[in-house]
């Protein structure tokens, strides 16, 4: 970990220990895991806190490798302070939309750092929309605006019909949250590449729509 920025290794160390500290104390970890009952009685805190810690090993493995993939692009174009600005700023928009999704119901749960993930990842990709990306089921590259427009897209259909256990709301309120913020510090990005820009804000819009029509 010695050539990776110090920023990165302190997300990365927050995120094991506070995890580890959950897995061992169950008290610690409903204190401060996202639930909505808890939250709309005062605990704001939790939109913050459930995002260091995680279900099991591999869930926790899972986003800490993503992000030691990702995050260096963000940091070496960006700076540190504005990797630190989306990671949180992500983490926060994630829960936030996850929060108005599930707001009425009062035992809806959720961890993990995915959503803050989830918008380093898409930043990412904002900033170099033409790398390959190689996923381990997938035995060819794949460009990385198709996959962060299809990740968006499987998004909204796992928004819409809740089959599985997985916050799809957050990963979507947190992708969305790196690519507005990284326009937002970096808007040089628009001028430099304004077909991919459009193309990766297509699913936001997408998701707007359903939601101002009740499709969502």
């Amino acid at each position: 970990m010695s050539g990776l920025p110090i920023v990165l290794i302190l997300i990365l160390l927050a995120n094991v220990l506070f995890s580890m500290a959950g897995f061992k104390d169950q008290t610690l970890f409903r204190k401060y895991m996202f639930q909505i009952a808890p939250i709309k009685a005062g605990e704001q805190l939790r939109m913050f806190t459930s995002a260091f810690l995680h279900a099991d090993w591999m869930h926790l493995i899972f986003n800490m490798y993503t992000l030691y993939i990702f995050a260096p692009i963000v940091i070496s174009q960006l700076g540190d302070v504005n990797f630190l600005l989306i990671y949180l700023g992500s983490l926060l928009l994630g829960n936030l939309l996850s929060f108005l999704f599930h707001k009425n119901e009062p035992y809806y749960s959720a961890i993990g750092a995915s959503g803050a993930v989830s918008g380093i990842l898409y930043a990412s990709i904002l900033i170099f929309p033409d790398m390959s990306l190689y996923l381990f089921f997938i035995p060819i590259p794949i460009p990385a605006y198709i996959f962060g427009i299809g990740y968006l897209v499987y998004s909204i259909y796992g928004m819409k019909n809740q089959h599985d256990n997985i916050g799809h709301d957050a990963h979507f309120g947190g992708a969305a949250g790196g690519y507005i913020l990284t326009l937002f510090l970096q808007p040089s990005i628009i001028v430099a590449s304004p077909f991919f820009v459009s193309l990766l804000a297509i699913p936001i819009v997408i998701l707007f729509v359903l939601i101002k029509t009740g499709k969502i």
